[in-house]
């Protein structure tokens, strides 16, 4: 296993940088088919939310895959690579392993304890999985990833240390008042139709807001998720969908506007609010959580708005207080690392143990012809009985050192172990690369289209 991530995060860069290099779902796609095409990279994935852009490779070279993966981003993110460098972090092998796991438990997120990374993570998966850019690797370590994650949540209480980003941003656009007190009533506008929207939508809905309007590109996608507000029970919402045209209109009779779009300029200009909010009395409360950004930051300057955004959620998240349980979290990723690494390796050998018992089974049916060809007058019944007793005599001279070499080979810096088989059994190298060859091949049909 020779895993590599490079990326950049809010813990790493400032927001302004992560919203110039967000990256478009079509650039991603180019980016992974480059990285596969680049020398040092085998297979690779990309991990894009609104706080970070990691790219995850297997590479047979550390030092080139650092400089050809880094060199990627760069390119694709319309960033300079000088520019670009001084945010980058760089995880290998174990450590990569250790990262992607806290990502998927919520201890890297600005929210700590945060659940939707998890499908972000999983879209991440589903992405290198329909382009066929990740392999064997990623694609085990994407699955484990979901599994850890889903762990963390269900067997601690990492939940109460978190919230999701819509929420964390409501609470900061009602200053210290409870959100269901402060949301109740209100006229919602929900600008995006996509996961995060309707999160937000969902949120706004069970905190007591009286009508929601929905924004979207598409405007089949807006009335699907109008119409799931208006059959969610319980929470007396009435919602209905607009198009994108419409958005101005609906701005003016708007009290609180939250926008999370795809799209790579402004949604709402600072002249745009500025128009909404003249001659209203009541404030207008914006909530911002695309990257980049959909609403101008000039808006926040604009007497009578209150605008929250990625920015100002990290700083917010700065000084948010984390719950005991996240100690229990660290340790639940830190075994999960150490069992990934050691099936990893024990799997780096498989290939060469099934070499190995190969031709162990060809010695046996090679001494067997030669046998009847000396013995031509035994019956069936010896015949059967002395090839039985030559395959129990080899598979026993085999069983131990194959079973020990297994848990060698899965301990740290027991990658060499296979090489040490191959050598003392003169194992023919391209029989070993056809069973692997073949492993791969039987994991790209079983997780093809599995997320």
């Amino acid at each position: 296993m020779s895993l590599l991530v490079v990326g950049l995060s809010h813990r790493s860069a400032p927001v302004s940088l992560l919203e110039r290099a967000a990256l478009a779902a079509d650039t991603q796609a180019k980016l992974l088919q480059d990285t596969l095409a680049a020398e040092p990279a085998a297979e690779g994935t990309v991990l894009a939310t609104c706080n970070r852009i990691e790219l995850y490779a297997d590479v047979d070279k550390f030092h080139a895959g650092v400089a050809e993966l880094s060199t990627l981003l760069a390119q694709h993110s319309g960033v300079g690579l000088d520019e670009l460098t001084p945010y980058l972090y760089v995880h290998y092998e174990d450590r990569a392993v250790h990262h992607l796991f806290s990502v998927a438990c919520g201890l890297d997120s600005m929210v700590v304890g945060e659940g939707q990374i998890l499908g972000q993570i999983k879209d991440a998966l589903a992405r290198g999985q329909e382009l066929h850019t990740a392999g064997r690797l990623l694609n085990d370590l994407f699955q484990q990833a979901l599994r850890v994650g889903k762990r963390a949540h269900s067997e601690t209480g990492i939940d109460r240390a978190g919230q999701s980003l819509v929420t964390f941003g409501l609470e900061q656009l009602a200053d210290g008042t409870d959100v269901d007190t402060w949301a109740k009533g209100k006229k919602a506008l929900v600008i995006g139709a996509g996961s995060m929207s309707s999160l937000a939508a969902a949120t706004l809905a069970r905190s007591g807001v009286s009508e929601i309007v929905v924004a979207n590109r598409t405007l089949a996608r807006a009335e699907r998720l109008a119409q799931i507000l208006n059959e969610a029970g319980g929470t007396g919402v009435t919602a209905h969908a607009v198009e994108m045209v419409a958005v101005g209109d609906e701005l003016t009779r708007a009290d609180v506007v939250v926008s999370c779009t795809g799209a790579t300029g402004l949604v709402l200009t600072g002249e745009d609010v500025e128009t909404a909010v003249r001659g209203r009395r009541t404030p207008l409360a914006l909530l911002d959580l695309a990257m980049p950004r959909d609403i101008d930051a000039a808006a926040h300057r604009v007497p009578g708005v209150r605008l929250v955004d990625i920015e100002s959620l990290a700083e917010a998240s700065a000084d948010a207080p984390m719950a005991a349980d996240v100690d229990q979290v660290r340790g639940i990723v830190s075994d999960e690392v150490a069992a990934f690494g050691a099936a990893q390796r024990a799997a780096h050998i498989t290939p060469t143990v099934v070499a190995l018992r190969t031709m162990a089974a060809d010695v046996v049916a090679g001494e067997v012809a030669r046998l009847e060809g000396r013995l031509p007058d035994l019956d069936e019944k010896q015949r059967a009985e002395i090839t039985q007793t030559v395959r129990r005599v080899v598979d026993k001279l085999l069983h131990a050192p194959t079973v020990r070499v297994k848990q060698l080979a899965s301990e740290p810096g027991g990658a060499g172990y296979a090489d040490a088989l191959r050598t003392l059994f003169d194992l023919d190298p391209e029989t070993v690369a056809s069973v692997s060859r073949a492993d791969l091949n039987d994991a790209d049909v079983k997780n093809r289209g599995r997320v």
